[in-house]
């Protein structure tokens, strides 16, 4: 009989895509290749830790990193069934959601009527309004904004309506304030925005720098996730990261705000010294934001060996009826064209204390694989879609 687990720590590693997914094609992404890549652009990436785990068992050609003779972990990769590759998908399908219809996307900029109505609400004029990288775009019109107080307004090839203003001219909490406004607006079905972000920075003319203070407002799931179904049996769910915002805290318990991947993994490490039954749930975005999105592979490829310092750290404070997954989203390929993500498998990694030697864990069909096992490992009620892999990697 499988043993059930007390705590299980899922960890997604933003955008960390394995190779391009078998309906690549349709999303434009033939040849997308994330770690591959950036393991390219590296001469080899050094992840002795994630490699040791069963990293390069899952795949054997990414350069610098070898099959584990006795990997130990169980290893594997997921495909998405949903149709998009958008963070929100992704992680709305690990929790069990099917997302039928894609999010819409604005390549030529919001619609002339939503900007109007975003001026009106706000009392402040919009400058901007077209795709653009965050870092760019306030370097192009911060000094207007800071003259004038007019809001910056962009998108990217995610479906995001991202605000960016100084924080001694938009204060922070009228920033929100706003990007609540525009969050009501945007559930709008003819916009469909995934997520609306309040994007604040500092500094002097010519030295304008983001800080930590990002907040998302996303559209709540459209049905009811694994999340949801743990809170409703008692169990914790800890939000860490963004994940909070993912889900619009619809079945978070506990909600952990980070600063970058290291602060991440640090809030993590201050988690898995608690005493909790249930889930923790992390997303490093910065593979994704800051690299990924920039086409930065050597960033990326450094960001990359950077968490695998850690993961000692990771494994080290796991008990022995704790159970560690550490998957992607999707696929953000730091050499390919444009900026988007791109449509990949993700890697799947399956680590508790009890392996004594890891082993394949069959490619699954669908990310919601691992909302149905985390259900199934704590018995409550499994999500429509998904498949349980959890007598795959049971403790004996």
């Amino acid at each position: 009989m499988t043993k059930a687990f007390d705590r299980v720590f899922l960890i997604v590693l933003d955008s960390v895509g394995i190779g391009e997914a078998p309906d690549a094609e349709q999303f434009g992404d033939v040849g997308a290749d994330t770690l591959g890549h950036i393991a390219e652009k590296m001469d080899g990436l050094r992840l002795p830790h994630l490699s040791a785990l069963g990293l390069g068992n899952i795949r054997s050609t990414i350069k610098g990193i070898t099959p584990a003779a006795q990997p130990k972990a169980y290893y594997g990769l997921m495909q998405e069934a949903s149709n998009g590759k958008d963070t929100m998908t992704g992680h709305w399908e690990i929790m069990g959601l099917y997302i039928d219809q894609p999010f819409i996307t604005f390549p030529d900029g919001f619609p002339r009527e939503l900007i109007h109505e975003l001026e009106q609400r706000s009392g402040r004029k919009i400058i901007g309004n077209k795709p653009a990288s965050g870092t760019e775009i306030i370097k192009e019109l911060g000094e207007e904004h800071v003259k004038t107080g007019a809001l910056i307004v962009y998108t990217s090839a995610d479906s995001v309506l991202q605000i960016a203003a100084h924080e001694d001219v938009v204060p922070l909490d009228e920033l929100y304030k706003i990007c609540e406004m525009a969050r009501e607006l945007t559930k709008d079905p003819k916009y469909m925005v995934g997520r609306v972000i309040a994007r604040p920075f500092v500094g002097e003319i010519g030295q304008f720098e983001r800080t930590s203070n990002r907040h998302d407002y996303a559209l709540k799931p459209f049905g009811k996730t694994v999340m949801n179904t743990l809170e409703e049996h008692g169990l914790d769910v800890i939000a860490l990261g963004k994940i909070n915002d993912i889900y619009d805290g619809e079945g978070v318990t506990a909600a952990i705000r980070t600063k970058d991947n290291m602060d991440g993994v640090d809030q993590l490490l201050k988690v898995e010294d608690q005493d909790f039954h249930g889930l923790a749930f992390l997303n490093l975005v910065d593979f994704d934001s800051k690299y990924g999105h920039r086409r930065d592979p050597i960033g990326y490829g450094e960001a990359l060996e950077a968490f695998d310092q850690r993961l000692p750290q990771i494994l080290d404070k796991l008990r022995a009826n704790d159970l560690l997954l550490i998957t992607a989203d999707h696929g953000n390929d730091p050499t390919y064209k444009g900026t988007d993500h791109t449509r990949e498998f993700v890697p799947l990694l399956a680590y508790h204390k009890g392996i004594e030697q890891g082993a394949e864990i069959p490619t699954r069909q669908t990310f919601s694989d691992l909302g149905a096992t985390i259900s199934d490992n704590f018995q409550v009620e499994l999500p429509e879609h998904g498949t349980s892999f959890l007598n795959t990697i049971k403790k004996e």
